[in-house]
């Protein structure tokens, strides 16, 4: 562990695969996530985080609510940030600093860029190598020490001196720097009161710079200081040190004894922070000569450096996809990740991997029968809490073992798993399915985004949203909020048709409400019947968006 003035810098710990479902997550996406995550911990050495590609609806609320089970963490975009990438976590150093010490900090780390901090970790600015050739170019500014307000230890450290009389805790405020090789004449007539003064061991010129008023002797090539001059000096409170260099070295190295912080910049800094996007950074850092460029972290505080090295070695982020396999589905920026596993029950869709990677596809309701299928084959016993989300994505995605999509395995492992979580399944899908319909106090977008999916058919993109409902008066009231708000869906989700799926479970048919270019004639055409006069499609025996409606709408887009 690094540490600068009491703030600490952890080694960057490998960062976790990430297990998620797709965008608007249902039951079954969110669910499956947890409990994949937590076999994967368990019969792997990866280190792996169930997360939600969106907010979670209530069905789902209530399902991890009864049986106590955190929701997993909102992640809607998996871009590689600078938190990803393996960056130079070095402690910054305080604004007092000298340049003497900066440069040989520089020079040991082979790093151009130093950040400047404070104590309590704000970045106060940053100093280069340029900028210390600046300041020792400027070899005619012998004010220096007195505009920096360079400290006395700034010049014991740098010059290798030892105080003899005063505190090195003092700075300098004022006066020029002189070399005092001169007679004592000469120099009555340089030196000023408050300047500093490099001498050697001539009694005379130390006790003539005494006698003007200078504020600071340094005394060269370790020359034993009398005890005359030492209390003459505490008397007229002028400071002395001794320094092993001769009066030409100390005349070198004077000016590389001033603090960082006058010569640092300070305004319009270039930094980034933890969460910035890789690609954003690549864009500045091709645009300026800089090599090394600050990051902040969460609180605003300095953690440490990037360069365009650290960039070229970026390690992506892992992700393993549960209930999906396609492109427009997957969060944000799986295509800038690595992609490790995808577990689904879907048809297989558009999305592409970058190199080959385990993929469980099968003919099943649900993902999480395959999850359970994959407990079982590892030997890996099932918590009852996780038997109660695994039961509920059956349950939820099978409409209770209603949908076509259903087989016996579903139905199979939904009666064990109902077993091992200790519930009854008819009064648990009950109370799923009624936490779910609650329309009260839900804007449109709510309803609709709760489980709502695109899909692409050559070029047309087109969405369909589906919600399951007990009574038919829920879904009317579904079918009353929704109607208006599908064009505005329609544009917000930039989808040339836009479908709504109101499922009657117990009487196994669907009440579709749709908007754009195609959908009405689609709908017409490809299920046969036409719209009734509220300007809805009933579609009988039609329960399954996957199995039923989306193959259906995708041949009739076909010919088009």
């Amino acid at each position: 562990m690094k540490t600068h003035e009491g703030r600490c810098f952890m080694p960057k710990a490998a960062h976790k695969v990430v297990v998620i479902g797709h965008r608007n997550p249902d039951t079954d996406s969110i669910c499956s996530a947890i409990a994949y995550a937590e076999l994967k911990n368990k019969t792997s050495d990866l280190v792996c985080e169930p997360r939600r590609a969106g907010k979670m609806n209530q069905e789902t609320e209530f399902i991890l609510k009864k049986f106590e089970v955190t929701p997993p963490r909102m992640c809607t975009d998996v871009n590689p940030k600078i938190r990803d990438v393996d960056y130079r976590e070095m402690p910054g150093i305080p604004g007092s600093t000298s340049l003497r010490r900066a440069w040989q900090i520089m020079r040991d780390q082979t790093i151009d860029t130093l950040p400047v901090v404070s104590p309590d970790g704000e970045l106060e600015g940053v100093i280069t190598v340029k900028d210390i050739a600046t300041a020792n170019m400027d070899v005619f500014d012998t004010e220096v020490l007195a505009k920096s307000r360079t400290s006395y230890k700034n010049i014991l450290e740098t010059l290798g001196g030892t105080m003899v009389v005063g505190d090195e805790n003092d700075v300098c405020v004022s006066g020029n720097v002189h070399i005092g090789t001169a007679t004592p004449e000469m120099l009555e007539s340089v030196v000023e009161k408050g300047d500093i003064v490099i001498l050697t061991n001539r009694y005379e010129s130390q006790l003539c710079a005494i006698e003007m008023e200078a504020s600071l002797l340094i005394i060269c090539n370790g020359a034993k200081v009398g005890r005359t001059i030492q209390r003459i000096a505490e008397e007229t409170g002028v400071a002395i040190m001794t320094v092993p260099f001769d009066t030409y070295a100390a005349g070198k190295l004077i000016s590389q004894c001033a603090p960082i912080s006058y010569y640092m910049t300070r305004e319009n800094i270039l930094k980034f922070t933890l969460v910035t996007p890789v690609a954003d950074v690549t864009r500045v850092m091709a645009k300026v000569r800089h090599r090394y460029f600050p990051i902040l972290d969460e609180e605003g505080k300095y953690c440490g450096m990037i360069s365009r090295r650290n960039i070229i070695n970026l390690q992506k982020r892992r992700i393993i996809l549960v209930d999906h396999n396609e492109a427009t589905q997957a969060v944000e920026g799986f295509d800038q990740a690595e992609i490790l596993e995808i577990i689904d029950h879907h048809r297989i869709g558009s999305l592409q991997t970058s190199g080959p990677v385990y993929f469980r596809n099968q003919p099943v309701g649900c993902t999480a029968t395959i999850v359970t299928q994959m407990y079982d084959e590892n030997g890996v016993e099932i918590r009852p809490q996780i038997a109660g989300l695994l039961l509920g994505a059956i349950l939820s995605d099978t409409l209770m073992f209603r949908s076509p999509t259903c087989t016996k395995i579903d139905e199979a492992a939904a009666r064990r798993l109902a077993q091992i979580a200790g519930v009854d399944i008819e009064e648990f899908a009950a109370e799923m399915f009624e936490a779910g319909e609650k329309l009260d106090g839900k804007t449109p977008e709510e309803v609709f985004m709760q489980d709502f999916k695109v899909f692409m058919c050559g070029d047309i993109r087109f969405g369909v949203a589906q919600g399951s409902y007990m009574t038919r008066s829920n879904l009317h009231a579904a079918q009353k909020l929704l109607t208006p708000y599908l064009e505005e869906a329609r544009n917000k989700q930039n989808v040339e048709d836009i479908y709504m799926l109101l499922t009657d479970v117990p009487k196994q048919e669907s009440v579709v409400i749709c908007a754009g270019r195609y959908a009405g004639g689609l709908l017409t055409t490809g299920f046969n019947c036409e719209p009734e006069a509220d300007g809805s499609w009933v579609l009988p025996g039609v329960v399954s968006r996957k199995k039923q409606f989306i193959p259906t709408i995708m041949g009739a887009y076909q010919e088009l």
